[in-house]
């Protein structure tokens, strides 16, 4: 396995945190990156730099804040400062929402979708110039199983928002294949222990709709979705191995690594419906003698 130089987004918890330190215990150079470096994530980046010493790993930390222009372009200009190239982005910075939809402004809809999906369109456009340049690279995308599985209510602004950044995700991939840039988009499912995702959600603003939902018709609807979404999670179930399965891509040969991998112990359905969706883009690109997109190519 080559040692890669990797970008995680969102790295301070959760996910981002979990495979930034698997990817550098794999042998890779890795910058975790998240905002407030010196504020409320400095703890974190302390903790990370002991962590990283005492286990002789390449695992750095870097103020970046997905929601800033001039923070993405900071971020990255700091990677190709330090080492000279950047091999693999790993778009996994996000936000969840918990509440009905009609109780979320749109402002709040806004938010998701700058943290989601803006967040990797910024991501991309500081870093993409210099790895189209090198004529090799890898974007791995953190998805959800809710855009084509099962989608419990209550989750609107974030279900909304992960279908977007799908859906460039797979829009990214055709039109980076030539440039020698893969795309693997990661599918897990709806861990609810494990990481910070259910309990760190935001919460609709306008609390005077939220009431005539929890006083109407609704009552007591969103404690048993939680609860059905925790009962359907195997007790082994392990958020450790979305982590697991990200070091196996990136440790793949070019060209070998596969279009999407799910990752979801309650089997909520997404792989057979996205395994449809992406036969289906597989052939309309060969109907219209595009089939050339879907194979990456070394530039």
């Amino acid at each position: 396995m080559s040692k890669q130089v990797i970008l995680v987004t969102g790295a301070s918890s959760g996910f981002g945190l979990m495979t930034a330190r698997a990817l550098a215990e794999a042998g890779h150079s890795v910058y975790a990156s998240m905002r407030e470096t010196e504020g409320r994530n400095a703890p974190r980046v302390a903790e990370v730099a002991a962590w990283s010493k005492e286990h002789g790993l390449d695992l750095r930390t870097i103020e970046l804040d997905v929601q800033s222009d001039t923070s993405a372009e900071t971020g990255i200009a700091h990677v190709l400062n330090d080492v000279g190239r950047l091999d693999v982005i790993l778009h996994n910075a996000g936000h969840m929402v918990f509440g009905p939809a009609e109780a979320f402004t749109p402002d709040q809809f806004i938010q998701q979708y700058d943290v989601n999906v803006l967040g990797a369109q910024r991501v991309n456009r500081a870093a993409l110039p210099h790895m189209r340049g090198q004529g090799k690279g890898l974007l791995v995308w953190v998805g959800s199983s809710s855009t084509r599985g099962g989608t419990p209510p209550f989750l609107a602004p974030y279900f909304a928002a992960k279908a977007a950044m799908d859906a460039l995700a797979v829009s990214y991939s055709t039109e980076l294949a030539l440039w020698g840039i893969e795309t693997t988009i990661m599918v897990p499912g709806a861990f609810t222990k494990g990481t910070n995702h259910f309990a760190h959600s935001g919460s609709p603003s306008d609390t005077a709709r939220v009431a005539e939902y929890e006083s109407g018709p609704y009552a007591g609807i969103a404690d048993k979705a939680l609860k059905g979404l925790a009962d359907l999670e195997p007790a082994d179930a392990d958020p450790a191995q979305v982590a697991r399965e990200i070091v196996r891509v990136v440790g793949a040969p070019f060209g070998k690594r596969p279009f999407r991998v799910h990752v979801d112990p309650s089997q909520d359905g997404a792989e057979i419906v996205n395994g449809v969706a992406d036969r289906m883009r597989r052939e309309m690109y060969r109907n219209i003698g595009l089939e050339v997109l879907l194979t990456p190519r070394v530039a």
